[in-house]
């Protein structure tokens, strides 16, 4: 039987390396890796124009794009996750010490959807027991997916030209939850700190309590694609679960990264995170962490009903 051709689109990252220089190859699949774009350019393309076969893309906007009755599917591969108590930007003459001092305030946003900034406003309200609904939501970006905004939350778009950042450092936002590392922060602008100065102890504190390590993106595919190929689905599953596999291997050797307690690094995460942070699947963590974000989306107005996870994904056991 002849190779069927597919286009994957996803970020350039070491655990799926092997797939993208072609040392491991999905059975039946001539595929065709396409990783020359950032992410929010990858996400519109596929969740918009659905210009590729398969693609990384976010979670939140394929919560919402599923709710809105989009013909698209997910394989249980997650590509990237992080946690995010590191991301929430405070300007350091405003008087927050912590996040009780957000209520009230004004708060930049890349966008309201992206997975990132909804991860850090539910652990906001849900760890911390920040009022979302005090809090007047400043969007720099046009929303992957449009949706009708919530009633109960403060929501308005910044002009065209705006940039959170700067408004931030100005003293025009009092702070700013964002998905990447921001240049004042970077620069060492002094108007410019973080929420949680030891971030990383909030966040393993944060995944002892919850035994949740975030998940950002899942793995989309078309709908035609499956009715067609229905074996599709599994066979990239297997795919990628190998090249993670040889990614890690690869990545336990001390030689392979130019750190000098690289391999401390490595234990020390292991010990907190176990041995496949990482891991694929509706596991019963993954099933925990997923259905906590599309409670989230629920809560926060992105979504009209709640989401049932199989309807979503997969069965590629």
């Amino acid at each position: 039987m002849p190779k069927i051709s597919l286009t994957l689109a996803c970020g350039d990252y070491e655990i799926v390396r092997p797939l993208i220089d072609g040392t491991v190859v999905p059975d039946g699949i001539d595929l065709t890796v396409l990783t020359a774009m950032d992410s929010s350019t990858r996400h519109w393309r596929f969740l918009r124009n659905a210009e590729f076969d398969m693609a990384e893309v976010s979670c939140s906007s394929f919560f919402v794009a599923r709710d809105q009755g989009q013909e698209i599917a997910a394989i249980p591969v997650f590509l990237h996750r992080r946690f995010r108590h590191g991301f929430i930007f405070i300007n350091t003459k405003k008087g927050i010490r912590g996040p009780a001092d957000l209520a009230g305030r004004r708060i930049g946003l890349k966008q309201f959807q992206n997975t990132a900034i909804l991860w850090m406003r539910g652990i906001l309200q849900q760890e911390y027991g920040v009022p979302l609904e005090t809090i007047e939501w400043c969007v720099e970006l046009d929303e992957t997916i449009e949706f009708t905004p919530p009633k109960n939350l403060k929501i308005s778009r910044l002009p065209h030209e705006s940039s959170v950042e700067a408004m931030l450092s100005a003293g025009d936002l009092d702070a700013v939850l964002h998905p990447d590392l921001i240049r004042p922060l970077i620069n060492k602008d002094p108007n410019v700190g973080r929420l949680f100065p030891d971030y990383r102890k909030e966040e393993v504190a944060y995944f002892q309590r919850t035994g949740i390590f975030p998940i950002m993106h899942v793995l989309g595919i078309k709908r035609e694609i499956l009715q067609s190929h229905p074996w599709v689905a599994v066979n990239m599953f297997k795919a990628f679960e190998r090249a993670k596999w040889l990614a890690m291997q690869r990545m336990e050797s001390t030689r392979t990264v130019p750190l000098a307690w690289y391999r401390e690094e490595w234990e020390e995460q292991e010990g907190v995170l176990g041995s496949d942070p990482w891991e694929y699947g509706l596991s019963g963590q993954n099933r925990k962490t997923l259905g906590t974000l599309a409670g989230y989306a629920y809560e926060q107005g992105l979504l009209k009903r709640p989401l049932v996870l199989d309807e979503l994904f997969v069965n590629v056991s």
